[in-house]
């Protein structure tokens, strides 16, 4: 039953469609399958497999964005089930996650969300086209430790810095990690921005940040 149930929760994802994904996803909550489960063996599969396709050049923007869609709404109603299940799961850091300003790339931005959430970090995720004050605005509300910064363009790319920079004009850098991403994101750019941390997929931002905590 889980199989197929994971099956038809990976194929919601591809075909972009949000309410098939919803439904699913509530049926999983019913039929009392650990959210972990359902994320990282029914969508996340999906996201993959999208991710993949872009890549490629066989899926376009778009679909892209479908995709994203029909994540957030699954993601929208397994978590409160991982609230109701995770009031012994221990919060290993407060992150606060967008794409920079300039940018709407989602897909990407929201499955390191979600990867994040579902390893038991509290995140809060800003969407997409975020001013570089939000972020430091957000991080100061929340005492976030980390902050993540996807860009899919190289013209929004050069923002992630400014970011950085106003951690530091706001006397906040020495409290608040930032880790960066997207399509034209490199280790070496990270580094010459002065990132705490990179990775070019949401499996390894979850390493990255549990590094940071020192919870890996």
């Amino acid at each position: 039953m889980s199989k197929e149930l994971f099956d038809a929760m990976r194929q919601s994802i591809i075909d972009g469609d949000p309410e098939l994904a919803a439904e699913l996803a509530q049926k999983a909550v019913e039929l009392g399958i650990d959210p972990i489960e359902v994320l990282n063996q029914g969508f996340v599969p999906g996201v993959s497999y999208v991710g993949e396709q872009f890549g490629l050049g066989e899926m376009f923007l778009p679909e892209l964005v479908v995709a994203g869609e029909a994540m957030k709404a699954a993601v929208a109603v397994l978590e409160p089930e991982f609230t109701r299940r995770g009031t012994e799961r221990q919060i290993l850091g407060r992150v606060v996650i967008g794409t920079i300003e300039g940018d709407i790339h989602e897909i990407g931005k929201s499955l390191v969300a979600t990867m994040l959430s579902a390893s038991g970090f509290q995140v809060y995720d800003m969407g997409v086209d975020v001013p570089i004050m939000t972020f430091i605005e957000k991080a100061r509300e929340v005492k976030a430790d980390i902050i993540g910064i996807s860009a899919l363009l190289t013209t929004t790319m050069v923002r992630q810095k400014d970011v950085i920079e106003a951690l530091e004009d706001n006397g906040m850098r020495g409290q608040v990690k930032v880790m960066v991403g997207g399509a034209p994101v490199t280790q070496s750019w990270a580094k010459e921005i002065g990132a705490d941390g990179y990775s070019e997929d949401a499996v390894g931002a979850v390493v990255i940040a549990k590094t940071m905590m020192g919870a890996a």
